[in-house]
């Protein structure tokens, strides 16, 4: 297949090891990974926090830059992130038709349909749960609230995790509990964040895991420094780098890096 990554923009500002895992993985299992060049913000933040108006152009551009997918050119296109394949799937068009912009709406939709999470492509699409990863080491999986809640991705990640090799799956106690990030909301609604992550936290050191694992760097950032401020030894890591990693090419835990890939730039029509 052909596919198209949308690598968000937490993850290519903050935290960029793990679009290149996703690189990594889908090259290693045969296919053909475009980056297209246009790309930019998929418009989550402005919609969450009521800016639908400032969304519009940020949606459009991330709808042109993408089209390519709706008239066949690439075969899907995959997103690290939960949060923001929700918003591609279930705001972009809304924004659009809200804006009375009907025939972008409806290309916004067509994109959309091809659009998956990283777990959702693997599974749903290429039909696949061992993708020949190795990784020894103690995981616990944080399940997050876009991923679990809005796309439905269910047990997906954790059949992943379950096939890779040397790795043992701790279980989460109140796994599918939010973390507290939310976005915006951990700026205006500190507090009570705050008091959602030390309860996270407090699970996940409970598992005796090395490792805390997610679909979205966003939430693996929250939890990650409040374990951090704790002094827990437990290293956030995204699940396409877990899977990414062989024995071949390992990837430590606490070490960004994937490897390099040939993903091909692209400008999109």
């Amino acid at each position: 297949m052909r596919i198209a990554l949308a690598s968000t923009c937490i993850a290519d500002a903050m935290f960029p090891q793990a679009p290149r895992a996703v690189v990594t993985l889908l090259e290693r299992l045969g296919h053909e990974v475009v980056f297209p060049a246009g790309q930019a913000c998929c418009g989550q933040m402005h919609v969450n926090t009521g800016y639908l108006a400032e969304a519009v152009p940020v949606v459009q551009n991330h709808v042109r830059t993408f089209a390519p997918v709706a008239d066949g050119e690439w075969d899907a296109v995959v997103v690290p992130s939960g949060s923001c394949t929700g918003s591609i799937r279930h705001q972009q068009s809304m924004v659009l038709e809200r804006a009375g912009l009907h025939s972008e709406a409806r290309a916004a939709s067509a994109v959309a349909e091809r659009t998956y999470e990283l777990s959702e492509l693997l599974v749903d699409v290429l039909g696949v749960t061992d993708v020949g990863a190795y990784f020894p080491h103690r995981v616990t999986y944080h399940p997050t609230c876009h991923s679990l809640r809005m796309l439905g991705v269910g047990d997906k990640p954790e059949r992943l995790l379950r096939a890779v090799e040397g790795l043992e799956l701790a279980p989460l106690a109140e796994a599918e509990g939010c973390c507290g990030f939310g976005g915006t909301f951990s700026l205006k609604n500190a507090d009570t964040s705050a008091a959602m992550l030390q309860d996270k936290v407090a699970t996940v050191v409970d598992t005796g895991a090395e490792v805390l694992t997610a679909g979205d760097w966003s939430c693996l950032m929250h939890i990650g420094g409040g374990l951090s401020r704790g002094g827990a030894n437990v290293r956030p890591m995204h699940l396409a780098e877990i899977l990414a990693s062989t024995r071949e090419s390992p990837v430590v835990p606490g070490q960004a890096g994937t490897g390099r890939s040939g993903a091909r730039q692209e400008v999109a029509r």
